[in-house]
């Protein structure tokens, strides 16, 4: 599938775009969101809660095998094939009893991550390649925004769900939504898009654990890149930390899982497609450096309002506004953060290169998430949004100082 020289984006793409990072944050959005209240609500510790986290281990380590899916098949075959066996694994565990135990769903929580993340290489690589730079900022608007609606449902529409209807209801669901969106895979993927955007490839190339391990050690070694993994995740912790338990916030407060599923399903759709929209504007309209300027800036300030509904002050309707505030603004730096990630992409690399520091920020959030819960268990939730209200802000100090200073420049980047 081509992509015109130009700004715009063609319908196919978009749709493509769309679908395959809506497939990605559908059972993420779940797993991430609804997951925590429901441990919550069965007396689960914040930092119980937190070790959970591990789970989502493969989006952090995802980097480890990236260039396997380069270099074997098709950038198709694999989205395909990783689609219908998560539908699969949904499909197996609707037909599980898991009321008595949390083994099962543990297990499938794992493997779906797994199979998840490595369709990310794949819808990652492809999107890079197909995207020409001035195209960046509204491809990811629209990742960001699909992404972000597929887990607002999956961790409010389907939470919403699994509160009437259980388990096996939820995972049929599931699967249902993940076979339609193969579907559209099998239409819209045309591309080969195999390797780099190339034609149809031959035989796969072997390639062994020690050459990887070299690759690695290569992109790791390319001037500017640790220093622009190191200004991300200090961009991105504050935020991360402060957003990592509103779901288990929500329930102590008093809300009921409707009421949460309200909050982060229906209410935080509207606020995730205009955030991504937001961002995805800015960085065309005005470059990365103002995006992030704005997005980085207004996401720390809507911290603030978590801050003070932990407090006691505002009620549900402050609870409403701060999570609208968090989707919009959030989203728009996100969209910022991802398109700089793109520019950082040596040509010819996309695929790696992408997938390291979309690893990085994985581990990021992972390491929040987990100090967040030592830190609500220690001192509460005042102190957790404290906590990353003040990282957020010295995050976007950090990263608007390293974009003066020329990092993009010594990554071989040109920021439009």
């Amino acid at each position: 599938m081509s992509t015109p020289r130009s700004g715009r984006l063609a319908v196919g793409t978009l749709v493509l775009l769309t679908v395959l990072y809506f497939a990605q944050g559908l059972p993420y959005g779940f797993f991430s969101q609804a997951i925590p209240v429901i441990l919550r609500e069965e007396g689960y510790s914040l930092t119980q809660i937190s070790v959970y986290g591990l789970l989502f281990a493969p989006w952090g380590l995802k980097f480890l095998w990236a260039p396997y899916v380069d270099a074997y098949g098709t950038r198709r075959r694999w989205l395909l094939t990783l689609q219908l066996s998560s539908a699969v694994v949904a499909l197996v565990l609707a037909s599980l009893d898991l009321s008595g135990t949390l083994v099962w769903l543990l297990v499938g929580i794992a493997v779906i991550n797994l199979l998840s993340a490595t369709q990310d290489i794949a819808t990652d690589g492809l999107a890079v390649s197909m995207l020409e730079p001035r195209q960046r900022g509204l491809g990811n608007g629209i990742q960001v925004g699909a992404y972000r609606i597929g887990m607002i449902a999956g961790g409010g529409g389907l939470l919403w769900l699994f509160s009437l209807a259980g388990w096996r209801a939820f995972f049929v669901v599931m699967s249902v939504l993940l076979f339609a969106v193969t579907v559209g895979v099998w239409f819209l993927a045309r591309d080969p898009g195999a390797r780099r955007g190339d034609a149809a490839p031959g035989p796969p190339t072997p390639v062994s654990p020690g050459l990887l391990l070299t690759g690695w050690a290569s992109r790791l070694r390319r001037p500017g890149v640790i220093a622009f993994i190191l200004v991300v995740g200090a961009f991105k912790f504050g935020n991360s930390m402060a957003s990592a338990l509103v779901g288990p916030f929500m329930s102590d407060i008093g809300l009921t899982l409707g009421q949460i599923a309200l909050v982060e399903g229906a209410l935080s759709s509207a606020g995730a497609l205009g955030g991504a929209a937001l961002g995805g504007w800015l960085a065309y309209t005005y470059g990365r450096r103002h995006a992030l300027r704005v997005g980085g800036v207004t996401q720390t300030l809507s911290l603030a309002l978590y801050l003070v509904a932990s407090l006691g002050v505002g009620g549900f309707w402050l609870v409403v506004t701060a999570s609208l505030a968090e989707h919009i603004l959030g989203g728009a730096a996100t969209v910022a953060v991802f398109t700089l990630m793109m520019d950082a992409c040596q040509k010819g690399y996309e695929g790696s290169d992408y997938t390291l520091f979309a690893c990085a920020v994985v581990g990021v959030q992972g390491a929040a998430g987990f100090a967040a819960g030592i830190v609500g268990d220690l001192f509460g939730f005042p102190a957790i949004f404290a906590t990353g209200l003040i990282l957020s802000g010295l995050g976007c100090l950090v990263m608007i100082r390293a974009l003066d200073r020329g990092l993009m420049t010594r990554l071989g980047a040109a920021v439009p």
